[in-house]
Order: structure tokens, then C-alpha cells, then sequence
């Protein structure tokens, strides 16, 4: 029986052996992310379990999840850990085994199950685990949810009934694999570096572009748990130069990147520029509202400016909702305004009726991308970018900040720009022209340069991302500003990478 409520966590205070470790700011606003062995055990995972088959119970929904694990060495070991705790709970799982995130999400659909429970870390280091989970599909669990769950596990009030029950799918990637495919082929052949950085996705993208016509050329598609050359992250500048350098050897159409778990796609493109993904949603956002005029799209807040500014998306009537960083927070506004298409700046697509089913796909997103390339055949990918209005935006920056104090960093920046607002002060020597705090703090300059901060929801880090329609100058100057902000506070740290 597990201690109730579970001991805190000190090495003098537990067995690794004999009882659950959870460190708590595992819980994220939106998903669960641990150090395996240091701030989670088996154990702990399974109290886990427990924990979300109690909730699931308690939210009122059928008791039926779909879980799946990505290739990492240990994820399967965690999943059966999760199972098991399930199980204890009452839940009946359907295992779909080795999986990506959108394919559990689909397994939602396909099986009739409203439940998910994805062993995953994404794009995280080896030695991370995490899980995303969700009741009512297509959306995850938010803040609400994971707080709710998070109390349930560390109070140990779990409703152990039993009941529970467990069938693996057998060959499960096979139906995912048709519902991507069970479509007309391209109408031109399309070359393309598909990167998977030794992820998980190296199972099935290479396979699903191939499908639908593609002539691809592999990057790093072996299934590698230890990362040899780069995590699997498209928002990682190592891995976005190392799809360039192959597409401009193989002379390829487009370089397609795909992130740990599959949810997530980076763009290069035919000549070797590495596109950010809010400018690849601006280019899906002219191309898909062409032909679907009037569409409504999400975008979150670290994203360009030109979804709000740019003249082709104002011919074409479209509507645009900034919102929330994060893949929960972006799903579900798409589901509540019944929007086309989410688009994040961290590649996170969420694609609606009738082109997905509101969930972010890699793969899904990939296929958009090489259907816009047939539907402009006299146009390359690099001719499709330069049809955008120019503007200079920075990677996504993320200097380090400890999980228990950033929300309170961010708290006192957001506080500090709007004293400056509204004291008249300048930022990077202009007014303050706009200040958006639905998440963190946008603040926007008069001439539209803007930056923003906010902390992120799965890692020890800030975010900070900077954008200017003028010049790379005034990206800067915005980008020195925010810095000087952010440095007026000691607890945060180096960046993991700067303009």
C-alpha cells in the first residue's frame, strides 16, 4: 500500500527500491515531464496511474484509455508501470506499443476510446520521460486537469476499485499509417530530406511520405535512444542546419524535420533556409484559405506578427486568435472556435475538419506542406517564403530559470512593462504600443517590433522570442531590452542559445 500521502522527496526519506518518488513540478500546466530515476521511479509511475484512473473516473468518462510508449530504452518499462496503475484504478488500456503521440491521439477515434495516456518526452534529453494524457479527445489535459491530477498523486487518494483490464492492439501503426495515405497521390514528384533526428517518427514518416508520392531521402532515420547527433527537436537550430546541409547536397524539393514523439514538423527549404515554423503557418494559412476563404486560424504568442498584418490573409477574409503557448492550450482553442487550423511557433500544428481531427500531427503537417507545393507548381518552397513580407525573428531563446521560481519571474516582468507603459517609458526607444498578457508578456513597440517573455510549461526555462517587420537592427535592440528586463532578476540563468 503507498504511503498517504507520498513521502517528500529527500534521499533520506525513501527507498528507491520500495517506495513511489514523484517530484511534484513534474506535473507541467499541460503534460508530465521527469528525470527518470531522479525525480521519478517505477513506482512512482505507477502511483501515477493510479492517479489518472482516478481522475478519469472521477471526470464522469468511460473508463477506457489508449496508451502507447516512444523508442527511448526505458519508455516501455515506464508505460507497463503506468498500465499497471491503471489497471489497479479500474481502467481498461488498449495498448497500441511503440508509438507517436498523433498515433495515440488517433487511436482515440479509431478505437472509440475517450481516454490517452502517451509514454513520451518528446524532444527532451535522454533520461527525461513524460507523459501527455487527455480525456475527451482531441484535446489534453490543461492546467485544471493536470493540477486535479497532480493532488491526487501526491495525496494518495486514489479509488482503487479495480476492474481494470488490459489488450495490446497488434499491428496498430498499419491503421494509422492508411488513414494518412488513404488519399490521392501527389500530382508531381516531390523530393524530400526527411529528418527524424533517431526519433521515433524514423518508424513511419520516411514510410507515409513515400506513400503519398514522395521521392525521400532519409536524415538520421535509424531508431537511436541515445541521440547521437542532435535531439530530435525542428525549433533546434543544430538539427534545422543539419536538414539544410542535406538538402543542398541532394538538390531536394524541401526538408521535412520531425520531433521525438512525431507531433511536430521544422521546414528547410530548397535552398537551404531554415524557415521557422510561424512562417511556415502564415504560407499554410494563405495556401489553405485560398481555398477555404473566411477560416478562422490559432496562433499562440511567441508567433509572427504577419498573421495579423499579412495582405494575402486579409483578402482571403481570414480570422486570427492569438492565444496561449502550448499544444493543450492551442488544441482546444481550435476545437472551442472550430477554427481550420493552430498553428505554434514551436511546430505544433493542429489541423480541424475536414483536413484532420484537431490534434497535432508531424506527419499531417508534412503532408500539408507537400500539397501546397503541388498545388503552386511554378513556385519552390523558397519562392512561396519570399512571396511573405520580409520580417527579422529570432529563434525560440531559452535562458534557464528553475521550475519553482519562473512563474514568479515572469510575474514581476509582465508587472515591470506595464509600469513602463504606463509611465510613458520607452522599450528599445519607442512607446509601448500593445502589451498582450494572455501568456507571459508580448510587449510591441510602435513601429510593430516586438518581444516577448514567458516561462516554459516543460522545462526549467524562460521563453523569450523577439520579431521586427523594420530591420535585424531592431530585432536586436528588442532583443537587448527584454535581456536588460530579465536580468534585473537573479534566478535567471544562461541561454541555450542567442542571436
Amino acid at each position: 500500500m503507498f504511503p498517504k500521502p507520498l513521502p517528500a522527496l529527500t534521499p533520506n526519506t525513501y527507498d528507491y527500491e520500495s517506495l513511489p518518488m514523484v517530484k511534484p513540478t513534474g506535473f507541467r500546466e499541460y503534460d508530465a515531464r521527469w528525470l527518470f530515476q531522479k525525480e521519478i521511479n517505477l513506482m512512482g509511475v505507477q502511483a501515477l496511474g493510479m492517479g489518472l484512473g482516478t481522475l478519469i473516473k472521477e471526470m464522469g468518462v468511460k473508463p477506457e484509455i489508449v496508451t502507447g510508449h516512444d523508442f527511448r530504452g526505458y519508455s516501455s518499462a515506464i508505460k507497463y508501470a503506468l498500465v499497471s496503475g491503471l489497471m489497479a484504478a479500474g481502467i481498461r488500456v488498449k495498448d497500441i506499443g511503440l508509438a507517436l503521440s498523433p498515433m495515440a491521439y488517433f487511436a482515440q477515434f479509431d478505437l472509440d476510446v475517450p481516454a490517452v495516456a502517451m509514454v513520451t518526452a518528446s524532444h527532451n534529453d535522454n533520461g527525461w520521460t513524460g507523459v501527455k494524457m487527455g480525456a475527451r479527445r482531441p484535446v489534453t489535459f490543461g492546467p485544471e486537469e493536470m493540477g486535479r491530477l497532480k493532488d491526487i498523486v501526491l495525496s494518495a487518494s486514489f479509488d482503487l476499485s479495480g476492474g481494470g483490464a488490459y489488450e495490446f492492439i497488434e499491428n496498430f501503426p498499419e491503421r494509422y499509417i492508411a488513414d494518412l495515405t488513404n488519399r490521392p497521390k501527389l500530382t508531381r514528384k516531390i523530393r524530400v530530406v526527411a529528418a527524424c533526428g533517431n526519433g521515433t517518427a524514423g518508424a513511419f514518416a520516411p514510410r507515409v511520405l513515400e506513400a503519398i508520392g514522395c521521392e525521400v531521402i532519409p536524415l538520421d532515420a535509424e531508431l537511436d535512444h541515445t541521440f547521437p547527433r542532435y535531439n530530435p527537436n525542428p525549433e533546434d537550430m543544430k538539427m534545422l542546419h543539419a536538414m539544410a546541409e542535406k538538402v543542398r547536397e541532394t538538390g531536394a524539393d524541401v526538408g521535412l524535420g520531425f520531433d521525438g514523439d512525431g507531433d511536430r514538423c521544422g521546414v528547410v527549404d530548397n535552398e537551404g533556409n531554415e524557415i521557422f515554423a510561424d512562417k511556415i503557418g502564415v504560407m499554410l494559412a494563405r495556401d489553405l484559405s485560398s481555398l477555404y476563404p473566411g477560416s478562422t486560424f490559432v496562433v499562440d504568442v511567441k508567433s509572427t506578427g504577419l498573421f495579423n498584418t499579412d495582405p494575402a490573409l486579409k483578402a482571403n477574409g481570414v480570422k486570427v486568435d492569438y492565444w496561449k503557448t502550448g499544444h493543450s492550450y492551442i488544441k482546444r482553442r481550435v476545437s472551442e472556435l472550430s477554427a481550420l487550423a493552430g498553428f505554434e511557433k514551436s511546430g505544433h500544428f493542429f489541423f480541424n475538419r475536414p483536413i484532420g481531427r484537431g490534434y497535432d500531427d508531424g506527419i499531417l503537417t508534412a503532408l500539408a506542406v507537400c500539397d501546397m507545393l503541388d498545388r503552386n507548381p511554378g513556385k519552390s518552397m523558397a519562392d512561396l517564403y519570399r512571396d511573405l513580407p520580409k520580417t527579422w525573428g529570432s529563434p525560440t531563446m531559452a535562458p534557464h530559470c528553475a521550475d519553482e521560481v519562473k512563474y514568479e519571474v515572469v510575474e514581476r516582468v509582465v508587472k515591470r512593462f506595464t509600469e513602463m507603459r504606463d509611465r510613458g517609458e520607452t522599450v528599445a526607444g519607442q512607446k509601448i504600443a500593445d502589451l498582450i498578457t494572455v501568456n507571459g508578456v508580448r510587449v510591441v513597440a510602435e513601429d510593430g517590433t516586438w518581444g516577448l517573455v514567458r516561462a516554459s510549461s516543460n522545462k526549467p526555462e524562460l521563453v523569450v522570442v523577439v520579431e521586427s517587420p523594420v530591420s535585424e537592427a531592431r530585432m536586436r535592440e528588442m532583443f537587448k531590452a527584454v535581456d536588460t528586463v530579465l536580468r534585473e532578476n537573479p534566478e535567471v540563468g544562461a541561454y541555450n542559445q542567442t542571436i
